[in-house]
């Protein structure tokens, strides 16, 4: 039975089934508040939230590297008319390398779109017809100038590995609308060039019970490590089979209670069980019309990859999937929006892979009547300086102010939140950090990120820390 087999069970790399079979290490937790919605062998039960949620489905769009906020949707003019003078108050250690402290414009043009008025550069021509719909917040921060602690800032709240990330956080606490498919689903570059930095720990479900832990779709082969039965193994005998592991397991649990990765494993093992009938029809896109096709630009070389994935993501958040998470962009600097030594070439490649598919998702999902239950994120783990990277046409790593756009369930559309210097070098006015970016996340899915909690070597712990406030400027 190649769904228990040894492989698959001690799969380390977050690729296949095995990964959500994974044990947890560490000791035993409890979940948040005792609730007694919680079942610890039924643990992807649907749960109660803490009051009405806005947003049933949350899709995390992740531009992985670190794109330009001045050369997105932070709209400078200064840079242009100083480009070449000094930056005041450059710091050369500000990002991964040295920077020159001279002002870099930006190589590309920008006009005022929508009755927001909101700029937006050349390079997202389908984007700009759904500006009115975004809530950009434009004073993120971040701690870490590195990109591995920077993404695990990102996904877990905190800038070193172990944590629990976004997607686990919201499978734990509300559990997931299908019973037949993860509730927390990563696609990762649609175009082959790696995985991003940290792998699959982006999407692991640190201290928390390893079903939580999200499961990968590959870009090549077949998108889920065994997902199909070998040759003359039916699902009857697989049944059997299963439930004769599951019965021994069962025996052992009721010796040894604490055990919450055997707990976790039975779960996951019951649910690869039955992704093999519902997951392969959801994951393909063969049978979709051709003018689906063509929203997603499918037939583009260039940028059908990135419209494919986003196809799939709607598809799973139409079968209830509750996290699915998307990278642009690979594990190199070139081969991600990590523009070191030329922004426009960089920028204008990725945007081109990446607007359309992210546009017709919004299309696609308004017009299902999704997009009101479904919250849409996109930024990157960081932003990028104002000033050149040494002699080149790049920019470095700038910790120090980013922006992150919202759409959906929740969202009010058009607005502008917070605001960076003239430069766009520095966050100066309501700086957010990524713990206000989850606790937003998690009040529009019905949790207070205060009282989602996991109990952890004698802490009760959550994905905000200490910190974390909801913000409240871009909620409808």
């Amino acid at each position: 039975m190649v769904s228990l087999s040894r492989r698959q069970l001690l799969n380390r790399t977050g690729m296949g089934l095995g990964a959500i079979a994974m044990a947890s290490l560490g000791t035993p937790g409890r979940c948040f508040a005792e609730s007694p919605s919680y079942d610890p062998l039924h643990p992807l039960q649907t749960r109660d939230t803490h009051f009405p949620a806005v947003a049933k489905q949350v899709i995390w769009i992740v531009l992985n590297g670190g794109p330009s906020q001045v050369d997105t949707w932070d709209y400078k003019p200064e840079l242009q008319k100083r480009a070449g003078q000094e930056l005041a108050g450059a710091d050369p250690r500000t990002g991964f390398f040295k920077t020159s402290g001279k002002i870099l414009g930006s190589p590309f043009s920008f006009r005022q779109t929508g009755d927001s008025g909101t700029w937006v550069p050349e390079i997202f021509p389908f984007l700009s017809k759904q500006v009115d719909k975004m809530a950009f917040v434009h004073s993120c921060y971040t701690k870490s100038n590195n990109h591995s602690p920077a993404l695990f800032e990102m996904n877990t709240g905190m800038n070193r590995m172990g944590f629990p990330c976004v997607g686990s956080w919201l499978s734990y606490g509300l559990g997931s609308e299908n019973d037949n498919l993860p509730g927390f689903v990563v696609m990762t570059d649609a175009k082959g060039r790696g995985l991003p930095k940290n792998s699959a720990q982006n999407w692991g479900a640190g201290f928390l019970p390893s079903v939580f832990q999200g499961t990968r779709i590959k870009d090549e082969g077949a998108p889920i490590d065994d997902l199909v039965p070998i040759s003359g193994m039916t699902f009857k005998r697989q049944r059997r089979v299963l439930d004769s592991i599951q019965l021994l397991n069962q025996r052992h649990l009721d010796r040894f209670q604490e055990q919450a990765d055997l707990r976790a494993r039975m779960a996951s093992l019951e649910l690869a069980f039955r992704m093999q009938m519902t997951a392969p029809e959801v994951l393909s896109i063969s049978n979709e019309p051709h003018h689906i096709n063509r929203l997603y630009g499918l037939d583009d070389g260039f940028s059908g990859p990135f419209g494919r994935q986003c196809l799939i993501a709607s598809k799973l958040v139409q079968s209830g999937v509750r996290f699915v998470q998307l990278y642009s962009g690979g594990s190199g600097n070139e081969q991600s929006w990590d523009g070191h030594l030329n922004i426009e070439e960089n920028h204008r490649n990725f945007a081109r892979e990446t607007d359309q598919g992210i546009a017709a998702l919004v299309t696609d999902l308004e017009q299902r009547g999704l997009l009101e239950t479904t919250l849409i994120v996109c930024g990157g783990e960081f932003g990028r300086t104002s000033d050149g990277q040494g002699g080149t046409k790049g920019r470095d790593h700038n910790p120090h102010a980013f922006t992150t756009w919202f759409m959906g369930a929740g969202i009010r559309g058009g607005v502008h939140y917070g605001k960076t210097d003239e430069f766009g070098y520095k966050a100066v006015e309501e700086r957010r950090h990524i713990h206000d970016l989850h606790a937003t996340i998690l009040h529009l899915c019905g949790m207070n990120h205060e009282d989602l909690t996991y109990r952890f070597n004698g802490r009760d712990f959550r994905l905000t820390d200490v910190e974390g406030e909801v913000i409240d400027s871009i909620l409808a």
